[in-house]
């Protein structure tokens, strides 16, 4: 399999990062068909089972739906991948979604911004991947909870499960770009100024506390957490919570149809985005021309050093000198041609210098800057014949 890693455009990039259950539906997406398919109870007793089941057991809540899924289907219907898939695609979305994310694109096309969907999402994958939006090519990439299946395509064992906590690694790997969920070069450093979706150019769009992770950290790191409400309701109960405890920045209906508060929003911040990286790139050129400007700095100031140690060995007049200054050249290793031209001529012509050529600090010196030399000259050679 080949790894899935983006390098940095050379446009900016935005990701807009979607919970699904509730925040692109209205409702959970096991709830719109699958549930009453296979399951002789109401909906909430469904998931009161499941939440039981995963308390009893001291499991993962969503190990635990995915287990009474596949139990509930035995003997009633065949699960499978493609009936998964099937069920996805009855699954309601809210108003506007079928033509927001293309329009979203275009929108940001316009204003030199490269706008990426991403979902991240403790439902289905194999549901996701049956919506109509899925089946368009929307999302770059759906991280969403998975079954790993058979040869007939029956789900045997969980794939991958993804809960609220666990949801912000995959917003790293969005921010640096590696996709796939076994490459660990996750993990690697990236300076701010390589990293292909900076947290400050990401949204991230959910509506409940298991959104609460993913929000606070491209909160905290500069980027933008709506929270969305559903418009049918009108209860904003956990939107006010969300913007009170300083998890979200803002808030807006579950209403994706353009000129929609949501949309307005969106689109407000890609223009942001626009010129904010602008105004990012002059900073990280001031930075790198002030990294540049240290490097030259500092080459300067280690070549003043060794012209300095030069002079000084040329004009000393004990030994008790001379060694003391081998001590510190003996350090150096990037002498240049012209340094070692300099040093050669002191060795063949300060008497002192001449004089200690056999002394163990002072030959070894001697020997290391000739090796340094790319071929061996008539001065080179004088000083080797002083040797012993």
């Amino acid at each position: 399999m080949v790894s899935e890693r983006r390098k940095k455009e050379n446009k900016p990039v935005l990701a807009i990062c979607y919970d699904f259950d509730k925040t692109l539906s209205p409702d959970d997406m096991q709830a719109q068909g699958y549930i009453q398919s296979v399951y002789d109870g109401d909906i909430p007793s469904f998931w009161k089972e499941s939440n039981q089941m995963a308390e009893d057991n001291e499991m993962d809540t969503n190990l635990a739906y995915m287990y009474k899924m596949v139990n509930e289907a035995r003997g009633r219907i065949v699960l499978t991948r493609k009936s998964l898939q099937e069920y996805g695609a009855k699954v309601q979305l809210f108003p506007g979604v079928e033509e927001w994310f293309e329009r979203i694109r275009a929108y940001g096309a316009e204003k030199g911004v490269i706008v990426e969907h991403y979902i991240i999402s403790s439902g289905l994958k194999e549901m996701i991947e049956g919506t109509s939006v899925a089946k368009a090519g929307t999302f770059e990439k759906i991280y969403a909870s998975s079954f790993m299946f058979d040869d007939k395509d029956v789900p045997i064992w969980p794939a991958q499960v993804i809960n609220y906590t666990n949801k912000t690694q995959f917003l790293f790997r969005i921010e640096k770009g590696i996709l796939d969920v076994n490459d660990s070069g996750v993990n690697d450093y990236f300076s701010p100024e390589d990293l292909r979706v900076p947290f400050r150019n990401m949204v991230y769009i959910g509506d409940s506390d298991t959104d609460i992770p993913c929000m606070k950290l491209v909160n905290i790191n500069g980027g933008h957490s709506i929270g969305v409400y559903n418009n049918d309701t009108l209860d904003k109960t956990k939107v006010y919570k969300m913007i009170h405890d300083k998890r979200i920045k803002y808030y807006a209906p579950a209403d994706y149809t353009e000129n929609s508060k949501l949309d307005s929003l969106v689109k407000a911040i890609i223009d942001r985005t626009a010129v904010n990286e602008v105004l990012e790139n002059i900073y990280f050129d001031c930075i790198n021309e002030r990294d540049q400007n240290d490097i030259r700095r500092s080459n300067d100031e280690v070549k003043r050093n060794r012209l300095d140690l030069i002079l000084s060995l040329d004009g000393s007049g004990s030994f008790g000198t001379t060694h003391t200054l081998m001590k510190e050249m003996l350090l150096i290793d990037n002498w240049t041609e012209d340094e070692i031209e300099m040093l050669l001529d002191i060795a063949l012509n300060n008497h002192p210098v001449r004089y200690l050529l056999n002394d163990l600090d002072v030959k070894t010196f001697y020997q290391k800057i000739i090796r340094l030399l790319p071929y061996k000259n008539e001065k080179a050679k004088r000083v080797e014949e002083h040797f012993e």
